[in-house]
């Protein structure tokens, strides 16, 4: 919107019986309780952070649409671990009970060796929200459900973008424009917003290959309730419960990137080449791998992205994979996504939807996402060591961990209210 609407708006709205305007620059005002917002902000992808950015910005009176480049929202991904500090937010958006409908809930984490002998485990204390894995599809679904779904548009693949006074213009490869007041980049680790933005250094690779699928397959000697990460010389399994009878699992192995692997796939011969890898190992891993068609598992190298301070210019900012990439060790990546996606929309209430308050959302979210992701690639790099003496020492020192320090570091990580963070 342009300075000349804004004088215009500022010059009838004291004209209008029972109106409480708040701020011109911010382009809302209240009408008997009801607010209502004049700002157009773009978000650019419909991923879980950009559909949780949607609907956290919808409670606080702004409109945003989303502009997703696939030509529909299908069936992506695999399994993904909501930790209970994304799980408050969930909750907090009306959706907590319908993801624990379709969710696994896990009420504890076991780290075994790759024999299958119980190295350490703890349990989440009852007071604090539940962790839960679920098929990444079914998150989606419930978010997408969640948005209008006249503000979601498809096949919007974003080729550029350029910051005219008060507006954004975006432009897209079906040759549209899109005119905004703000631009929230949700467009993952490949972000076009980003490399126009920054125009730093590609992703860096961390030395493993991770495979993810889900199974109907249930073995026996599983645990209800449990998720499990067992630990070998340059490989790691993990598992847990993801609802809907269905077993999630991931797997990862040291080896050389190929070409293609920062996108994700579905090769043939994976269930083969897995097995091989696998041989030896704790019996339901096997029986996990065996049960699990080619077509279902999604392959992908491990990348992140050094930390950046600088998140955004202007009127237009990054927010999850597009700023803070992750390893998938902690199963954080989706989970700090969510967290930025409030934060962010608390910050342009608090301070109006500007470029102030973007940078205040930046400087809120710069320590706490380097943080994690810093511990999310120190841990992976520690699970994929791979020679004797390393995995022994790895073995000894977790098997000696109290479970009263195990769960004080979960809580540096799971604590995190994004709802409660000052503003």
């Amino acid at each position: 919107m342009n300075s000349e609407t804004k004088r215009l708006l500022e010059s009838l709205l004291p004209a209008v019986h029972g109106l409480r305007f708040t701020a011109v620059h911010d382009l809302r005002f209240t009408v008997h309780g009801l607010t209502l917002s004049f700002v157009k902000i773009a978000i650019i992808g419909g991923g879980i952070g950009g559909l949780t950015a949607a609907l956290t910005l919808r409670q606080f009176g702004f409109e945003p649409d989303v502009f997703e480049q696939a030509p529909a929202l299908l069936e992506v991904g695999a399994a993904i671990a909501v930790w209970p500090n994304a799980m408050r937010i969930l909750e907090r958006l009306g959706l907590g009970k319908e993801i624990i409908r379709r969710a696994g809930i896990i009420e504890q984490v076991r780290w075994l060796d790759s024999n299958g002998k119980l190295l350490n485990s703890t349990r989440f204390p009852k007071s604090v929200a539940p962790a839960v894995a679920l098929h990444r599809a079914d998150l989606q679904s419930v978010l997408v459900h969640a948005v209008p779904p006249d503000s979601i548009h498809l096949g919007k693949a974003l080729l550029s973008f350029q910051e005219e006074g008060s507006e954004v213009h975006a432009r897209f490869a079906d040759d549209s424009t899109v005119e905004c007041n703000l631009l929230i980049a949700c467009d993952g680790l490949h972000s076009r917003v980003r490399t126009q933005l920054l125009d730093d250094s590609r992703p860096v690779f961390r030395g493993y290959t991770v495979w993810r699928a889900t199974t109907n397959v249930m073995p026996r000697e599983l645990t209800p309730a449990t998720a499990i990460e067992i630990h070998g010389k340059g490989k790691r399994f993990g598992l847990g419960p993801v609802g809907m009878n269905r077993i999630g699992w991931w797997a990862s192995a040291n080896e050389p990137a190929q070409p293609g692997d920062h996108v994700e796939s579905h090769a043939p011969d994976q269930v083969h080449e897995l097995l091989t890898l696998f041989a030896g190992w704790y019996g339901p891993v096997l029986e996990l791998i065996a049960g699990t068609p080619d077509k279902s598992i999604v392959r992908t190298a491990a990348f992140d992205h050094p930390a950046t301070r600088k998140w955004g210019q202007g009127r237009v900012t990054l927010l999850g994979d597009a700023v803070h990439p992750t390893t998938p060790n902690l199963g954080q990546g989706g989970c700090m996504a969510m967290e930025d996606a409030v934060i962010l929309a608390r910050c342009l209430r608090q301070h109006g939807a500007t470029a102030e308050g973007l940078r205040a959302y930046e400087r809120l979210r710069y320590s706490r996402t380097k943080a994690v992701t810093g511990l999310s690639r120190l841990y992976g790099g520690v699970g994929q060591w791979e020679k004797p003496w390393a995995t022994r020492l790895r073995s000894t020192a977790l098997s000696l961990v109290p479970q009263v320090i195990t769960r004080r570091l979960l809580r540096l990580v799971f604590d995190y209210e994004a709802f409660g963070v000052s503003v």
